[in-house]
């Protein structure tokens, strides 16, 4: 039956609106990974299905053709636990709840992202770090994981193949905001790499792919369903990202501020978050009896040095220089800085947080294109977040730069008047994380 599919007929029914078969799903994701379907037909399948969205059961086929379009792992015992972020601008959780969890004797498989659209990715930047090796072998990463309790590493051409091809166009083809999309690119992934419980990061706000909570929400319920129906233990959150995380945005500068708030010295919002994921992934590993006793045990290994232990350790064993935890200049950071200064005074009650991360990506902090080069010193880093008060003349935004790049800093200058807005009034505090689900 399968010879009678083809590309075209299944765009055709998707673009019109109907339901696509099992059949006909894994047929077209077999053939993107074979090479018998083209990227660009792959590319108009995407946008219908971002048009046209769509079922459970779809999903779900998706979710299984990407999952068994390569190879899958298994480990043994309930411990093996996952993070995942659905990404944001400023973003470097990962960094930290990782190390934290893996002190707690939790065993944490990262296979982490690289940047997608205005957001920054993990791969890129654990490889500001001199030396980092994110492409391991399966062997290796097994092997890693269950000596070190910690491993990260990028899509390799092994797992969830699928998924690394169909992950490259929708970031340059303006369709990442799909849940049906979300949940099959993520849920393969993190099957295919044997965890047994997964801890899901889901923003919302201006600077998500979910901007609106009631999409965040249905995103969520699609991710618990979806580990239901593996039968994998799952806790969703969902959190804040009408604002950077923390003050720093930009690769080797998101590593400076991982590196520091595992010390204790971090940013209250990218502390408490990374905190309460990691408690999470603490407790569905079996290690704590709540998500509260995971968290107190999560503060207790940022206390007494033992998460930044680990996160030296992983930098060391996947041949990076660890140095850099106590030596930042040996962080490829950008040498030119200029400062954008508060016009007037008052209280920040926005931060267009969107718009920050194109900044970066326009200072090649990210990609406009999928082959593009990544520069790992830009960025930015945000003296001051939404709620606090400013006088005229404070220094708001510093901004990290190439000497070649005058024409980007001014028109970035230009913008940031209208990207933080300053009030009279003072706003209404932020809610951090906005629900908590567990099944």
């Amino acid at each position: 039956m399968s010879q009678n599919f083809n590309a075209y007929q299944i765009i055709s029914k998707k673009r019109d609106g109907k339901r696509l078969t099992d059949e006909e799903i894994k047929w077209f994701i077999n053939g993107i990974t074979n090479g018998d379907v083209a990227d660009y037909q792959m590319s108009a399948l995407l946008m219908a299905i971002y048009l046209n969205g769509m079922n459970v059961k779809e999903t779900a086929a998706l979710t299984d053709a990407m999952l068994y379009s390569g190879k899958t792992l298994k480990f043994k015992g309930v411990n093996v636990i996952d993070k995942h972020s659905t990404g944001g601008v400023g973003d470097k959780a990962s960094f930290i709840l990782g190390p934290i969890a893996a002190a707690c004797g939790v065993k944490v498989p990262m296979m982490a992202g690289r940047g997608l659209g205005h957001t920054g990715g993990t791969v890129d930047k654990v490889e500001s770090i001199k030396g980092f090796k994110t492409s391991l072998t399966l062997e290796q990463f097994k092997k890693q994981l269950n000596k070190e309790k910690i491993v990260l590493i990028g899509q390799t051409k092994d797992i969830a193949p699928a998924d690394k091809i169909i992950y490259g166009l929708r970031d340059v083809t303006g369709t990442v905001e799909s849940i049906p999309l979300i949940t099959a690119s993520i849920m393969s992934k993190k099957l295919a790499e044997g965890a047994n419980g997964i801890v899901m990061d889901i923003k919302t706000g201006d600077g998500a792919f979910m901007s609106d909570l009631k999409d965040a929400k249905a995103l969520a319920k699609s991710l618990r369903d979806t580990a239901k129906r593996f039968d994998k233990r799952m806790v969703t959150m969902i959190s804040d990202m009408n604002q950077p995380l923390g003050q720093y945005i930009g690769n080797s500068l998101e590593i400076i501020e991982s590196i520091e708030t595992l010390k204790g010295n971090g940013p209250k919002d990218l502390t408490d978050l990374s905190v309460k994921l990691a408690g999470a992934m603490v407790y569905i590993a079996g290690k704590a009896e709540s998500i509260k006793e995971g968290e107190k045990k999560a503060r207790a290994v940022i206390d007494n040095g033992k998460a930044l232990k680990v996160f030296k350790n992983l930098i060391k064993v996947q041949g990076g220089d660890e140095k850099v935890c106590d030596d930042y200049s040996r962080l490829p950071v950008a040498k030119h800085k200029t400062v954008f200064k508060a016009p007037k005074k008052g209280y920040i009650s926005a931060i267009a947080c969107k718009q920050m991360g194109l900044h970066c990506v326009s200072l090649g902090g990210g990609r406009a294109k999928a082959n593009d080069k990544v520069d790992f010193g830009v960025g930015f880093v945000l003296n001051k977040k939404v709620g606090e008060q400013v006088a005229k003349g404070d220094e708001l935004v510093v901004i990290y730069h190439n000497k070649n790049q005058k024409k980007q800093v001014d028109g970035i200058l230009a913008d940031l008047k209208k990207d933080i807005k300053i009030t009279t009034a003072k706003p209404k505090p932020t809610k951090l994380i906005f629900e908590t689900k567990e099944i």
